[in-house]
Protein backbone atom coordinates (compact mmCIF):
# COMPACT_ATOMS: atom_id res chain seq x y z
CA UNK A 1 0.00 0.00 0.00
CA UNK A 2 1.25 3.51 -1.06
CA UNK A 3 1.72 5.76 1.61
CA UNK A 4 2.13 9.28 0.94
CA UNK A 5 2.97 12.78 3.31
CA UNK A 6 -0.02 13.80 2.49
CA UNK A 7 -3.82 12.08 1.48
CA UNK A 8 -4.56 15.18 -1.14
CA UNK A 9 -2.60 13.52 -3.80
CA UNK A 10 -3.71 11.52 -7.46
CA UNK A 11 -2.18 9.05 -8.70
CA UNK A 12 -1.85 9.61 -12.82
CA UNK A 13 0.10 5.54 -13.25
CA UNK A 14 -0.63 3.79 -16.19
CA UNK A 15 0.45 0.51 -17.18
CA UNK A 16 2.98 2.48 -19.35
CA UNK A 17 4.46 4.75 -16.53
CA UNK A 18 4.16 6.70 -13.55
CA UNK A 19 3.17 10.24 -12.57
CA UNK A 20 1.79 11.67 -9.66
CA UNK A 21 -0.10 14.78 -8.84
CA UNK A 22 -0.01 16.08 -4.79
CA UNK A 23 -2.20 18.75 -4.32
CA UNK A 24 -2.03 21.67 -1.85
CA UNK A 25 -4.47 21.58 1.32
CA UNK A 26 -5.16 25.65 1.15
CA UNK A 27 -5.52 26.35 -2.53
CA UNK A 28 -5.75 23.01 -3.63
CA UNK A 29 -3.09 23.97 -6.43
CA UNK A 30 -1.47 21.03 -7.16
CA UNK A 31 2.42 19.70 -8.70
CA UNK A 32 2.70 16.82 -10.58
CA UNK A 33 5.69 14.93 -10.40
CA UNK A 34 7.98 13.75 -13.69
CA UNK A 35 6.89 11.13 -15.02
CA UNK A 36 8.90 8.16 -15.29
CA UNK A 37 8.54 5.11 -17.55
CA UNK A 38 7.96 1.52 -16.80
CA UNK A 39 10.80 -0.98 -17.50
CA UNK A 40 8.00 -3.59 -17.64
CA UNK A 41 6.07 -1.93 -19.92
CA UNK A 42 8.84 -1.63 -22.32
CA UNK A 43 9.64 -5.37 -21.95
CA UNK A 44 6.06 -5.50 -22.94
CA UNK A 45 5.77 -7.51 -19.64
CA UNK A 46 3.02 -4.89 -18.05
CA UNK A 47 -0.62 -4.95 -18.67
CA UNK A 48 -1.45 -9.07 -18.63
CA UNK A 49 -4.77 -9.00 -18.55
CA UNK A 50 -8.35 -6.59 -19.05
CA UNK A 51 -9.14 -6.87 -15.34
CA UNK A 52 -6.85 -4.05 -14.43
CA UNK A 53 -9.78 -1.82 -13.85
CA UNK A 54 -11.57 0.97 -15.26
CA UNK A 55 -9.33 3.61 -14.02
CA UNK A 56 -6.53 2.05 -16.48
CA UNK A 57 -9.12 1.34 -19.28
CA UNK A 58 -10.57 4.69 -18.67
CA UNK A 59 -6.70 6.49 -19.04
CA UNK A 60 -6.51 4.81 -22.48
CA UNK A 61 -9.65 5.24 -24.39
CA UNK A 62 -10.32 8.32 -22.26
CA UNK A 63 -13.53 10.43 -22.53
CA UNK A 64 -15.83 9.34 -20.47
CA UNK A 65 -14.97 6.12 -18.88
CA UNK A 66 -11.41 8.06 -18.58
CA UNK A 67 -13.74 10.20 -15.89
CA UNK A 68 -15.13 7.25 -14.45
CA UNK A 69 -12.04 5.57 -13.61
CA UNK A 70 -10.90 9.05 -12.11
CA UNK A 71 -13.45 9.18 -10.28
CA UNK A 72 -12.83 5.44 -8.72
CA UNK A 73 -9.23 5.66 -8.28
CA UNK A 74 -9.55 8.35 -5.52
CA UNK A 75 -8.84 6.77 -2.12
CA UNK A 76 -6.09 4.14 -1.12
CA UNK A 77 -8.19 1.50 -0.74
CA UNK A 78 -9.80 2.13 -4.50
CA UNK A 79 -5.64 2.77 -5.93
CA UNK A 80 -4.99 -0.78 -4.35
CA UNK A 81 -7.78 -2.47 -6.83
CA UNK A 82 -7.07 -0.28 -9.54
CA UNK A 83 -4.13 -1.96 -9.77
CA UNK A 84 -4.86 -5.21 -9.77
CA UNK A 85 -3.81 -7.72 -12.05
CA UNK A 86 -0.29 -5.81 -12.83
CA UNK A 87 2.85 -7.70 -13.02
CA UNK A 88 4.65 -7.78 -9.53
CA UNK A 89 7.52 -6.72 -10.95
CA UNK A 90 5.16 -3.35 -12.39
CA UNK A 91 4.07 -3.31 -8.77
CA UNK A 92 7.51 -2.40 -7.31
CA UNK A 93 7.95 0.11 -10.12
CA UNK A 94 5.14 1.65 -9.05
CA UNK A 95 6.16 1.69 -5.15
CA UNK A 96 9.50 3.19 -6.29
CA UNK A 97 8.40 6.06 -8.54
CA UNK A 98 5.58 6.67 -5.54
CA UNK A 99 8.95 7.29 -3.28
CA UNK A 100 10.64 9.12 -5.43
CA UNK A 101 7.68 11.37 -6.91
CA UNK A 102 7.28 12.21 -3.18
CA UNK A 103 10.70 13.50 -2.68
CA UNK A 104 10.31 15.53 -5.75
CA UNK A 105 6.79 17.19 -4.33
CA UNK A 106 7.85 17.31 -0.61
CA UNK A 107 10.68 19.87 -1.72
CA UNK A 108 7.42 22.32 -2.54
CA UNK A 109 5.12 21.71 -0.14
CA UNK A 110 5.56 22.34 3.74
CA UNK A 111 3.46 21.01 6.97
CA UNK A 112 1.69 23.32 8.92
CA UNK A 113 3.02 23.18 12.59
CA UNK A 114 -0.77 24.21 13.75
CA UNK A 115 -3.45 22.80 11.35
CA UNK A 116 -0.78 20.04 10.44
CA UNK A 117 -2.08 20.58 6.61
CA UNK A 118 0.32 20.28 4.06
CA UNK A 119 0.41 23.53 1.64
CA UNK A 120 2.72 24.89 -0.89
CA UNK A 121 5.32 27.36 -0.96
CA UNK A 122 2.61 30.11 -1.93
CA UNK A 123 0.39 29.12 1.26
CA UNK A 124 3.32 28.92 3.95
CA UNK A 125 4.07 31.38 6.04
CA UNK A 126 7.83 31.63 6.23
CA UNK A 127 8.22 34.07 9.17
CA UNK A 128 5.52 31.76 11.02
CA UNK A 129 6.30 28.48 10.18
CA UNK A 130 2.60 28.31 9.53
CA UNK A 131 0.33 28.34 6.69
CA UNK A 132 -1.38 31.80 5.86
CA UNK A 133 -4.56 30.09 7.12
CA UNK A 134 -3.40 29.88 10.44
CA UNK A 135 -0.97 32.87 9.83
CA UNK A 136 -1.85 35.38 7.06
CA UNK A 137 1.68 37.67 6.08
CA UNK A 138 1.01 40.56 7.40
CA UNK A 139 1.76 43.03 4.46
CA UNK A 140 -1.31 40.68 2.35
CA UNK A 141 -3.44 40.90 5.09
CA UNK A 142 -3.02 44.26 6.01
CA UNK A 143 -3.72 45.20 1.61
CA UNK A 144 -6.88 43.30 1.77
CA UNK A 145 -8.34 45.08 4.61
CA UNK A 146 -7.51 48.06 3.01
CA UNK A 147 -9.42 46.90 -0.14
CA UNK A 148 -12.10 45.64 2.30
CA UNK A 149 -12.70 49.00 4.27
CA UNK A 150 -12.33 50.89 0.33
CA UNK A 151 -15.15 48.59 -1.25
CA UNK A 152 -17.04 49.20 2.29
CA UNK A 153 -16.73 52.90 1.65
CA UNK A 154 -17.26 53.48 -1.69
CA UNK A 155 -20.74 51.37 -1.45
CA UNK A 156 -21.62 53.47 1.36
CA UNK A 157 -21.67 56.77 -0.37
CA UNK A 158 -23.12 55.44 -3.45
CA UNK A 159 -26.11 54.26 -1.55
CA UNK A 160 -26.23 57.87 -0.04
CA UNK A 161 -25.70 59.59 -3.08
CA UNK A 162 -28.02 61.62 -4.86
CA UNK A 163 -28.08 60.46 -8.41
CA UNK A 164 -31.27 62.20 -10.00
CA UNK A 165 -33.11 65.29 -8.85
CA UNK A 166 -36.04 65.09 -11.56
CA UNK A 167 -39.42 64.81 -10.49
CA UNK A 168 -41.20 61.44 -12.00
CA UNK A 169 -44.41 62.55 -13.65
CA UNK A 170 -46.68 61.81 -16.77
CA UNK A 171 -48.26 64.24 -19.44
CA UNK A 172 -50.64 63.20 -21.56
CA UNK A 173 -52.10 65.53 -24.26
CA UNK A 174 -55.77 65.36 -24.65
CA UNK A 175 -57.41 66.47 -27.85
CA UNK A 176 -59.66 69.09 -27.15
CA UNK A 177 -61.83 68.54 -30.19
CA UNK A 178 -62.12 64.55 -29.30
CA UNK A 179 -61.04 64.93 -25.77
CA UNK A 180 -58.99 62.00 -26.31
CA UNK A 181 -54.95 61.29 -25.53
CA UNK A 182 -53.49 62.86 -28.63
CA UNK A 183 -50.29 61.51 -28.60
CA UNK A 184 -46.70 63.77 -29.16
CA UNK A 185 -47.50 65.04 -32.56
CA UNK A 186 -48.90 67.61 -34.60
CA UNK A 187 -52.07 65.97 -35.08
CA UNK A 188 -54.08 63.98 -32.76
CA UNK A 189 -53.64 60.25 -32.89
CA UNK A 190 -57.68 59.36 -32.62
CA UNK A 191 -59.37 62.28 -34.38
CA UNK A 192 -56.53 63.67 -36.40
CA UNK A 193 -57.17 67.23 -35.36
CA UNK A 194 -54.30 69.87 -35.44
CA UNK A 195 -52.68 70.20 -31.99
CA UNK A 196 -51.18 73.71 -32.80
CA UNK A 197 -51.28 76.32 -30.17
CA UNK A 198 -54.14 79.25 -31.51
CA UNK A 199 -52.04 82.55 -31.42
CA UNK A 200 -53.86 85.79 -30.06
CA UNK A 201 -53.38 88.11 -32.54
CA UNK A 202 -53.68 90.91 -30.14
CA UNK A 203 -51.22 90.23 -27.44
CA UNK A 204 -49.81 87.11 -29.26
CA UNK A 205 -50.63 84.13 -26.37
CA UNK A 206 -50.97 80.96 -27.20
CA UNK A 207 -54.45 79.11 -26.46
CA UNK A 208 -55.94 76.07 -27.38
CA UNK A 209 -57.45 75.45 -30.70
CA UNK A 210 -61.43 75.37 -29.05
CA UNK A 211 -61.13 78.14 -27.17
CA UNK A 212 -62.96 81.67 -28.47
CA UNK A 213 -61.57 84.16 -26.13
CA UNK A 214 -58.00 84.68 -25.47
CA UNK A 215 -57.07 83.33 -22.51
CA UNK A 216 -54.50 86.16 -21.43
CA UNK A 217 -56.34 89.52 -23.25
CA UNK A 218 -60.08 88.63 -23.74
CA UNK A 219 -59.68 88.98 -27.78
CA UNK A 220 -62.21 87.15 -29.48
CA UNK A 221 -60.46 84.94 -31.87
CA UNK A 222 -63.55 83.55 -33.47
CA UNK A 223 -63.47 86.71 -35.17
CA UNK A 224 -61.75 87.15 -38.75
CA UNK A 225 -58.16 88.82 -38.10
CA UNK A 226 -57.64 92.43 -38.98
CA UNK A 227 -54.70 93.59 -39.43
CA UNK A 228 -53.16 96.01 -37.00
CA UNK A 229 -49.88 98.04 -36.42
CA UNK A 230 -49.72 97.07 -32.80
CA UNK A 231 -46.77 95.38 -31.77
CA UNK A 232 -47.20 92.13 -29.59
CA UNK A 233 -43.73 92.59 -28.19
CA UNK A 234 -43.58 96.55 -27.13
CA UNK A 235 -46.97 97.60 -27.93
CA UNK A 236 -45.93 100.69 -30.41
CA UNK A 237 -48.49 101.53 -32.61
CA UNK A 238 -47.32 101.17 -36.08
CA UNK A 239 -49.42 101.54 -39.07
CA UNK A 240 -51.18 98.77 -40.47
CA UNK A 241 -49.41 96.80 -42.86
CA UNK A 242 -46.18 97.00 -41.10
CA UNK A 243 -44.20 93.48 -41.62
CA UNK A 244 -41.64 94.98 -38.67
CA UNK A 245 -41.78 97.14 -35.51
CA UNK A 246 -40.55 100.09 -35.38
CA UNK A 247 -39.92 100.11 -32.31
CA UNK A 248 -38.51 97.29 -31.34
CA UNK A 249 -37.90 95.33 -34.81
CA UNK A 250 -40.46 92.43 -33.75
CA UNK A 251 -41.85 90.54 -36.87
CA UNK A 252 -45.66 91.37 -36.82
CA UNK A 253 -47.94 88.86 -37.56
Amino acid sequence: MLKAFTRNYEDNSTDAGFQFTFYCDNCQDGYKSSFIESETYKRGKGLRGLAAGAGILGGLLGGKLSSIGYAAARGTDILSERFEGMSPEWQKEHEKAFELAQNEAGQHFHRCHSCHQYVCDDCFNEDEGLCVACAPRQEVYVSKARADAMKRNIDEAGESSTVWQGKIESKTTICSTCGKPAGNGKFCNNCGASMAMKICPQCGSKNAQTVRFCNNCGTNLTQPTVPTGKCTGCGFENAPGTKFCGNCGMKMS
